[in-house]
């Protein structure tokens, strides 16, 4: 032990968790802002924190070629994990833009909302990257910390209550079947880094044929699968989606699961290499089960909060796909798909923020009847998102499944891509079904309660140019992609 503890001494490189802990200063600053701030002023906490998320972005842009390893290995700052901290920031940039006045209007003006938001991002940017089991369960467990008091932050509203009790309860199972895998994967490896788990396995080929070895790479999966809500681990998503306050709900379908998709390629890909087939044939299976799902329980939803839950879930089925695909262009796909699902999924989330009354409970296909006459201009850039969601052109919902079934294909998995593209047919039921609401029904109310303010905008305006700019040219992004990619 005394030797572990030097030889991490040894290996101490600040720059490696530099964005983080940049993060994590400004959360812990922005706290004790706070504390001395007038009771209900919360908007300059929120500016302040855009400003954190702007200053890490430029922090994190450093290790763009410029790798940087430290903690005795736990922890490799590359191109990979620049990509993903930056999802994760743009994420919760959005998430911030759009909540200051959704806060005042349900009554919780309370500005520590903010710094748990920079906290979740600090973990996720643990996981992305993390390369020791035990640095990715650090920064899992400092995410989900966050994200239980985020999804039950209105304490006087039951829904809330129970999202975040949910949240709790099934995060904790979860983290149960994490460390127990890594118990197993320890007791058999002797190590906890990944690509020492990898070394085992090239040099012990029978590893694979262990059963203690399997059982630990199964049970680990499983903690990562419960957390990007694929079936049959999605259970949580629909009722903590629609209790938690609706900016959350956007950020937990985006940065948190972005932060669960890096950690998992990372392990299956790096250490679980000597598994390719098994684990291949494993996410063959619930990419099937986790787009059927998620796409045939979406169409009787009436509550748009909890349709774009079970529309979440399709969209995990679709980037495990890539994972199955195990190729260059797979991968480097699940990485862009990622980044344009945060665009248009955040974005889609932003318009119920501002269509939403008090206590939102309009918030269904029939409260949304009318809407694109009565508000055009947000009925024009929904319609926008929801396209993009369905996989249509020109938007890049349509590129990144687009990249995403390429690899199936040219890996030898015709029948997957065409399962895929079935699955996105039925999608277009339930997504279709709102803009006929929107347009092709008569609307029940008048909608004047629905006002555009700046940062909300800005958060929109931002989305649907991501949309478009990545639907249209697509290449440079895809590019970058393929750099950060194994």
């Amino acid at each position: 032990m005394e030797n572990l503890v030097q030889e991490a001494m040894q290996n101490v490189n600040l720059q490696a968790i530099m964005p983080s802990l940049v993060l994590c200063g400004f959360g812990m600053a922005l706290l004790m802002v706070s504390v001395f701030s007038k009771r209900g002023s919360t908007a300059h906490v929120a500016w302040l924190s855009l400003v954190a998320l702007v200053v890490t972005g430029f922090v994190a842009l450093s290790g763009w070629n410029n790798p940087q390893a430290g903690f005795a290995g736990s922890v490799l700052y590359d191109n990979f994990a620049v990509f993903f901290s930056l999802i994760c920031l743009l994420a919760a940039g959005l998430t911030i833009l759009m909540s200051d006045k959704y806060l005042h209007r349900e009554g919780y003006p309370v500005s520590e909302y903010y710094p748990l938001i920079l906290f979740t991002t600090a973990g996720a940017m643990w996981m992305a990257s993390g390369i020791d089991l035990m640095t990715i369960f650090l920064g899992l467990e400092v995410l989900s910390v966050s994200l239980y008091v985020l999804a039950g932050f209105f304490r006087r509203q039951v829904r809330s209550n129970e999202a975040g009790l949910k949240y709790f309860f099934l995060g904790a199972f979860s983290t149960g079947f994490l460390l127990y895998g890594v118990a197993l994967l320890y007791g058999v490896t002797g190590t906890t880094k990944v690509d020492g788990i990898a070394a085992y396995v090239t040099a012990n080929p029978a590893a694979v044929t262990n059963t203690m070895f399997i059982a630990g790479g199964v049970l680990l999966l499983v903690g990562f699968l419960f957390k990007i809500a694929a079936a049959p681990f999605h259970m949580w998503t629909p009722d903590v989606y629609q209790g938690a306050p609706t900016p959350i709900t956007a950020f937990m379908s985006a940065g948190p699961k972005a932060a669960a998709f890096a950690a998992l390629m990372r392990v299956a890909i790096v250490g679980l290499d000597g598994l390719q087939s098994e684990v291949s044939s494993m996410f063959w299976i619930l990419a099937v089960l986790t787009m059927t799902v998620g796409n045939f329980i979406a169409l009787n939803q009436k509550n748009l909060k909890r349709m774009l839950a079970y529309s979440s879930i399709s969209h995990a089925g679709y980037a495990l796909v890539g994972l199955v695909a195990w190729n260059k262009i797979g991968l480097s796909a699940i990485l862009f798909y990622m980044l344009v699902y945060t665009l248009m999924n955040l974005g889609a989330f932003a318009v119920l923020v501002l269509l939403g009354k008090q206590s939102e409970e309009n918030l269904t296909l029939d409260g949304i009847a009318g809407f694109g006459y009565k508000k055009p201009l947000l009925g024009v850039v929904f319609s926008i998102f929801l396209f993009s969601l369905m996989g249509l052109p020109p938007t890049a919902g349509f590129i990144g499944k687009f990249y995403i079934f390429a690899g199936a294909v040219e890996a030898g998995y015709v029948w997957l891509a065409i399962l895929g593209v079935l699955n996105s047919a039925v999608s277009l039921y339930y997504y279709l079904r709102v803009i006929v609401q929107m347009y092709f029904k008569s609307p029940e109310e008048d909608f004047a309660w629905v006002s555009i303010n700046a940062p909300v905008a800005i958060s929109i305006a931002i989305s649907v140019a991501g949309v478009l700019y990545l639907g249209i040219f697509p290449n440079t992004v895809m590019n970058l992609a393929k750099l950060a990619g194994f």
